[in-house]
C-alpha cells in the first residue's frame, strides 16, 4: 500500500520541480515506485493473499501509470523547455 501511494505523491512533487533535472529525478522515483507496486501486487497473488481477478484493475492502473510516467520522463529529457 505504501509504495502505491508513493507513485502519486512523487509525481505530484515533481510538478513543482525547480529545474528540469529535479523534475526528471522526482518522476524517476515515481517510476521506481510504480515498478515496486507491480512487484508487490504480483507477490500478493503468488502467496494467495488475493486472486488475480481481485487485483486486475490495480495491476492495470499501475501499468498504465508507469507507462505515462516513462513517457513524461522521456519528453522532459528530449525537451529544451522547463529550465536547465
Amino acid at each position: 500500500m505504501k509504495c502505491g501511494t508513493s507513485i502519486g505523491a512523487n509525481a505530484e512533487e515533481a510538478q513543482e520541480g525547480q529545474t528540469k533535472p529535479d523534475y526528471i529525478a522526482k518522476m524517476s522515483v515515481s517510476r521506481k515506485e510504480s515498478r515496486e507496486t507491480l512487484y508487490w501486487l504480483r507477490i500478493a497473488t503468488r502467496v494467495e493473499v488475493v486472486t488475480p481477478d481481485e487485483i486486475k484493475w490495480e495491476l492495470n492502473e499501475a501499468s498504465e501509470l508507469r507507462a505515462m510516467i516513462i513517457s513524461a520522463i522521456k519528453t522532459a529529457q528530449s525537451s529544451a523547455s522547463r529550465g536547465a
